[in-house]
């Protein structure tokens, strides 16, 4: 299934475990604030968990994006790009506020998300600011997760909160595909250098929806 969600829109729905879902810029400085809820509603993107768990203060091929359970929701399985933000938010947040109340969630549910495409570094001041990277992105760019359980996927394009670029944002487009057999699940992580809490979670999801 494709689907192109336009600039400064927001899209959301179900992903089955197994399937891959790829995220394809359709113009340069693309920007796609993803929150992960998963299926049973239970487990929820935990970013701190995510991060501290796997020594990174960026999102990168071969990272686990994590529950508050300690779950696996999914894998970053491959990029063309080395830096995805997840440290500062989403704008603006009417957009998912939206999708999520299409799906019986409210405001309480708006936890952080993942800024794909988007990239941040220390600003030149006293403070050591956050600052906005650009010219990161570039039309074409993708990146793939996997599925590791049944999952609500929630995307805006709306631009990156730090960004002073076009206010209407890029559009995006997303494509899923199968692959749910167990050969396939063990060839989608091969050749990542997966952290041993990754691993972990992986292990204990797979027992669990097995």
């Amino acid at each position: 299934m494709n689907h192109d969600i336009p600039a400064a829109a927001a899209w959301s729905a179900p992903v089955r475990a197994g399937r891959s879902i790829t995220l394809t810029a359709l113009a340069d400085g693309a920007n796609a604030s993803v929150l992960i809820i998963g299926a049973d509603r239970l487990d929820r993107l935990n970013i701190p968990d995510t991060l501290k768990s796997q020594m990174s203060a960026r999102i990168r091929t071969g990272m686990v994006l994590m529950s508050d359970r300690g779950l696996a929701l999914a894998t970053v399985v491959a990029s063309t790009l080395d830096w995805h933000d997840c440290l500062t938010g989403g704008r603006p947040e009417q957009l998912l506020l939206l999708e999520l109340a299409k799906h019986g969630f409210g405001p309480a549910d708006l936890h952080g998300c993942i800024n794909f495409f988007s990239k941040v570094g220390i600003a030149d001041d006293a403070r050591a600011s956050l600052a906005f990277v650009p010219d990161h992105a570039h039309s074409g760019d993708t990146v793939t997760l996997r599925a590791e359980q049944d999952l609500l996927v929630f995307i805006s394009t709306a631009p990156h909160p730090l960004s002073d670029g076009p206010a209407a944002g890029v559009p995006v487009q997303i494509a899923t595909a199968d692959g749910t057999e167990e050969l396939e699940r063990e060839e989608a992580t091969r050749g990542l250098e997966l952290r041993e809490e990754a691993i972990r979670a992986l292990e204990l999801t797979r027992e669990l929806i097995a």
